[in-house]
């Protein structure tokens, strides 16, 4: 029972065939539904009771069954992506909406800087209200809106009567000075939108809906910068990372951006922030007592050289994103290498061997090599656990892959 949306209609629709519409919405919200609730989300609902608790809740609720049990099973995946938001164990929610919500911490985040920013907001494209409700924790009474109007009348329920909401159409501004965050729709029937021209609104219109304001547009963190650029903006673009996952990348329009930035990564669980207005003076050397992938984000926003400048590291090559130094910065996960071997499976394999390498973990930039084929060829029987990097050294002719034999820090 997976939910998708009709982008066409504003409905949603169950993947048996039927509509998740305001008529559920509406039963969901009654006292009659709040009971039905409470009695499925009570069953346990696991993969080995899941037939007997349906049956159950059918026998019990009738048609009603597929939507109580939906919504059980979308509140318990809900609690950790968005319990920083409050009590998000009592919300409505679509299984797509819900996908493409955005995660409490990084939320919290966006509506950290906007606060910063001091101005009234507006979300155009509200859907189930999480980015109201981050807005809200850091004290920002905010706007919300919304064309598809069973998302919307869940929002309704999720922020409480209280909650300044409306049905519009995000590409046709029904608010004027408030500083507008929209997070335009990346799926349909359960497959991700990749094109920018595919969003939900389209990306191009959006940006240029609102060329005259200030806006927080959220995309997805695989979005081509030149073709945003192309577009015709000229803000910054943030990528954001939580528990070594990049979430999105978003789009700050020139007022909200820092002098001069154009690019940043944001580390949240270390609180760093990485921009191209840093410094990025960075050597290339050879490897030294340690190796550091950096971060995701920092990658994504091309600012690897800013990072290496920020904690004295240097490139081992200067178009691999892979970094090393005498020490690890603090709170990062690195590697230090143990032995280094041209990158040959026999040599690899003897190393190996000879420092009673365990289970491994391969590590692969600028070499197409399959981890898990790899590993697999290589048959580590001894007792330690290790790391191998693998990376190509030098470019052209003069380029030749290395493995690095390394035990992680942690």
């Amino acid at each position: 029972m997976v939910l998708q949306r009709d982008g066409h209609r504003g409905q949603t629709l169950l993947s048996a065939g039927l509509r998740f519409g305001g008529d559920d919405v509406s039963y969901l919200r009654s006292e009659s539904g709040a009971s039905a609730l409470a009695f499925v989300g009570g069953l346990e609902l696991t993969e080995a009771t899941r037939v007997a608790d349906v049956a159950a809740a059918r026998a019990r609720f009738g048609d009603r069954a597929p939507v109580l049990v939906e919504t059980a099973l979308l509140r318990r995946r809900a609690l950790q992506k968005l319990g920083e938001l409050g009590d998000v164990g009592n919300w409505l929610f679509t299984d797509e909406a819900l996908q493409q919500a955005t995660a409490a911490p990084v939320a919290l985040h966006r509506a950290g800087r906007l606060a910063r920013a001091g101005a009234a907001v507006h979300d155009a494209t509200c859907s189930i209200g999480t980015e109201l409700a981050a807005l809200s924790v850091v004290g920002i009474r905010a706007v919300g809106s919304d064309i598809d109007p069973v998302r919307l009348a869940m929002a309704r329920h999720n922020l409480g009567a209280a909650a300044g909401l409306c049905r519009a159409d995000a590409l046709r501004p029904v608010t004027r000075d408030a500083v507008v965050v929209a997070d335009p729709g990346r799926r349909h029937g359960g497959r991700r939108r990749l094109r920018v021209d595919d969003y939900q609104p389209g990306l191009g219109p959006l940006i240029d809906t609102y060329r005259d304001r200030e806006f927080a547009v959220k995309c997805s963190p695989g979005i081509d910068f030149e073709q945003v650029r192309r577009l015709g903006f000229g803000g910054e673009i943030e990528v954001t990372s939580y528990r070594g996952s990049v979430r999105e990348a978003c789009l700050w329009s020139g007022g909200l951006s820092g002098p001069g930035v154009r690019r940043r990564a944001s580390v949240l669980d270390r609180g760093e922030q990485i921009t191209d207005s840093d410094p990025d003076e960075c050597p290339v050397r050879p490897a030294g007592r340690w190796i550091v992938d950096p971060d995701g984000a920092v990658i994504r926003a091309g600012l690897v050289r800013h990072y290496a400048a920020r904690h004295a590291l240097w490139q081992l090559d200067p178009d691999i994103a892979y970094l090393s130094g005498d020490r690890l910065p603090p709170g990062v996960r690195g590697f230090e290498v143990l032995e280094r071997v041209a990158f040959d499976e026999r040599k690899l394999r003897r190393a190996l061997a000879a420092l009673d390498c365990g289970a491994l973990e391969i590590l692969v930039r600028g070499v197409r090599v399959d981890p898990d084929a790899l590993r697999g060829r290589l048959r580590p029987r001894g007792q330690r656990p290790l790391s191998v990097v693998i990376t190509r050294i030098g470019s052209g002719a003069a380029g030749h892959p290395t493995a690095f034999v390394c035990r992680a820090s942690r």
